[in-house]
Formats: C-alpha cells, sequence, structure tokens
C-alpha cells in the first residue's frame, strides 16, 4: 500500500510556484540581484576580483586617503570583516595602508598605481556587463529604476535614524 502523502507530493521535476512571492518587490530584487550578481562574478574574474574587493577598490580609487572606518560605513561592512578584504588588496599590491599623522590609530588607504590600473580596467568590463544586463531597458526606465532604488535605500535610512 502506498503512503497517501507521497501520493500527492509533486513529482520532482515539477516546476516550483513562487506565486505568492511574486507580490513581493523584494522577491523581484532578490531574482534581478542574483543574475546581476552571476554574471558580475564572470566579469570580475579574470581581473582576480569579486564583488567587495572591487567595490572596495573602486571606493579607494575615487576616494585617495579614505579611512577604514569610512570604507566600512560606505560598504555597510564591519570592521574586521573589511580587515581581512584590504589585507588581499594589501597582499596584492593595489593598495597601501598609512597611518594618519593626526591619529596613529586609524589607517588612510590610497591606491597603488597597480590598483589604479586594474580598477579603471574593471570598471570598463562591469560598465560592458551592466550594458549587456540591461540591453533593451531604455535610459529612462534604468533613471526610474535608479531613483526608486534610491528612494527605498534613503527611506530606510530614515526610518533607522529616527
Amino acid at each position: 500500500m502506498k503512503n497517501a502523502t507521497a501520493t500527492s507530493l509533486p513529482s520532482r521535476d515539477a516546476p516550483v510556484s513562487d506565486a505568492t512571492l511574486r507580490v513581493f518587490v523584494g522577491y523581484h530584487m532578490k531574482r534581478a540581484f542574483n543574475v546581476i550578481q552571476a554574471d558580475l562574478s564572470r566579469t570580475l574574474a579574470p581581473f582576480d576580483l569579486r564583488m567587495l574587493t572591487y567595490t572596495a577598490l573602486v571606493l579607494i580609487v575615487d576616494n585617495p586617503g579614505l579611512r577604514q572606518s569610512q570604507l566600512a560605513a560606505a560598504m555597510d561592512m564591519e570592521r574586521p570583516n573589511l580587515v581581512v578584504l584590504l589585507d588581499e588588496l594589501e597582499a596584492r599590491a593595489l593598495i597601501t595602508r598609512d597611518r594618519v599623522p593626526t591619529d596613529r590609530r586609524a589607517y588612510a588607504l590610497r591606491a597603488t598605481l597597480a590598483g589604479t590600473q586594474l580598477c579603471k580596467q574593471a570598471v570598463s568590463a562591469v560598465t560592458s556587463h551592466e550594458e549587456r544586463l540591461l540591453d533593451g531597458i531604455d535610459k529612462d526606465a534604468r533613471a526610474a529604476l535608479i531613483a526608486t532604488l534610491r528612494r527605498i535605500e534613503t527611506g530606510h535610512a530614515k526610518e533607522e535614524s529616527a
């Protein structure tokens, strides 16, 4: 005799319904992010960068002398986790960490020439990656998407500070 529950289970090959989740913006954002992140990982692999190391490198190149605490805040990372990431970039001679003369506990981050050059190449590749992924979405729709995401981000920041 077959178990009654076993006969009511969907087959292994049956598609999974996510209809309940499809009403939530966050679910769509996560699904889209998964696609973007996978493609970005492939894009950054030739540079031996991951999304986090790429982000840190870009922020350091764009903000010479940035302190570790500022970078941690900008990346929304715990400082101990950031140190591991910075160790990696420093070991590859892409950045330097120099003590801040006015605050011996703080380090100023600067990109080396190799770091700046790698950053420029990676930004170019990421720009192409994004153009590929967003092909068929016009500039107005892209601008509206960015504005909407920023509004969510800034609205949440206001709630946290209240």
